[in-house]
């Protein structure tokens, strides 16, 4: 079997440089043949462009944008209301996508309104979202692209995020029923809302179209101090033939290079 492919999330990893160029010419320098990041918004496509052409790193995963972050918020999927602004951010996304030559965008869910009692609205939250996600899967479908939906865990990052587990977001994929609409796993995530992770990725791992990883709870390196075991989860995907990318997003204990031992140590094993 190919060895698993990992991607640097350039929102989190090589952050002592300032912009997202710099950072894909870090990433390559540190092996890396592929990057994602949340928003590439504020910078210059035309930059980006040029920089991944010149490195030939592939950039594998990107964002919807969130919104008004100032006004708290954090996608808008699945937000009453939002939905004529949540299609302008997607024409956005797929602008970057299209130019960037990348085949995936997170359509990020959002969170619940402030004053919102999370049981009252769900309802009417998950259909203005599976509303939304065959809207964009509609769209995407026409570029060749997969659209992902990422659970985000309630219990320590975001205590409003409308989806927080695998389970709910498996539930909102059959009522959407379109192929291209997958399931972005976080590991990170799912350890803090439900843990269970082998029976859980084998149970949904024909859902997922993305994987992403830190350790917990700090949500460091892989190989940090915390609950996860890497090494059998990693063994766990290679077994199951996963054919994507893992994307690295977490917080460097150092600078980001001083903590890639890990991973430099999974590529000379996989030689």
């Amino acid at each position: 079997m190919a060895p698993l492919k990992f991607c640097a999330n350039i929102s989190w990893l090589f952050t002592e440089l300032p912009d997202f160029s710099q950072r894909i010419y870090a990433a390559a320098s540190a092996g890396f043949q592929a990057v994602e990041a949340a928003w590439l918004y504020d910078s210059d496509l035309q930059e980006l462009q040029r920089v991944r052409e010149a490195t030939g790193v592939e950039v594998v995963l990107i964002n919807t944008p969130p919104g008004d972050v100032k006004a708290g918020d954090l996608g808008l999927g699945a937000v009453p209301g939002r939905e004529t602004e949540f299609k302008q951010g997607l024409d956005l996304a797929l602008k970057y996508a299209k130019a960037l030559e990348c085949k995936r965008i997170h359509l990020m869910a959002g969170r619940v309104p402030v004053g919102s009692d999370r049981a009252a609205v769900a309802k009417e939250m998950e259909a203005i979202f599976v509303h939304n996600l065959k809207y964009a899967a509609d769209i995407l479908s026409k570029e060749g692209i997969t659209g992902l939906i990422e659970p985000i865990n309630t219990r320590i990052t975001d205590p409003r995020y409308f989806l927080d587990s695998p389970h709910q977001a498996a539930a909102i994929l059959e009522k959407v029923g379109k192929p291209n609409i997958k399931l972005q796993m976080d590991v990170f995530h799912w350890q803090i809302m439900d843990g269970n992770l082998t029976q859980n990725i084998n149970k949904y791992f024909p859902l997922i179209g993305h994987v992403q990883i830190a350790q917990v709870p700090d949500r460091n390196e892989p190989d940090s101090a915390g609950e996860i075991n890497y090494s059998y989860l990693f063994n766990t995907l290679d077994k199951l033939n996963y054919q994507g990318h893992i994307g690295c997003e977490y917080k460097p204990l150092r600078a980001t290079n001083e903590g890639l031992g890990w991973l430099k140590n999974y590529w000379t094993q996989s030689k």
